[in-house]
C-alpha cells in the first residue's frame, strides 16, 4: 500500500511539473514592410561589422603589438640619442676648431 501511495504521489508531482514545461504557441510570422526589412538588414550588417572588428581587435591584442611598439620606441630613442650626441660632438669640433 505504501508503494502505491509513493508511486501515485510521484506521478502527480511529475504530471504537475510537466505542465509547467509547455511551450507557448508561436504566432504566425507577420508580413514585414519594406522599411522594417531595410532596417533589419542594416542592423544585421552593422552587428556583423562590429563583431568582425571586435574579433580583429582581440587578435591584435593577442599578438601583443602594444608591447612590441613600446620596445621599438625605446630602442629607437636610445639609438637616436646616441647618434645625436655624436653629431653634436662633431659639429662642436667643426665650428670651434683646434686651439
Amino acid at each position: 500500500m505504501n508503494k502505491l501511495l509513493v508511486v501515485s504521489v510521484l506521478l502527480a508531482v511529475l504530471a504537475l511539473s510537466a505542465e509547467g514545461f509547455r511551450m507557448p504557441r508561436q504566432a504566425e510570422d507577420e508580413e514585414q514592410g519594406t522599411l522594417t526589412m531595410f532596417s533589419n538588414t542594416i542592423k544585421s550588417y552593422y552587428s556583423d561589422a562590429v563583431n568582425t572588428i571586435s574579433d580583429y581587435v582581440e587578435t591584435i591584442k593577442g599578438l601583443k603589438v602594444e608591447e612590441k611598439v613600446r620596445n621599438l620606441y625605446s630602442e629607437t630613442t636610445t639609438i637616436l640619442s646616441t647618434y645625436n650626441s655624436i653629431v653634436q660632438d662633431q659639429l662642436y669640433h667643426l665650428f670651434t676648431g683646434q686651439q
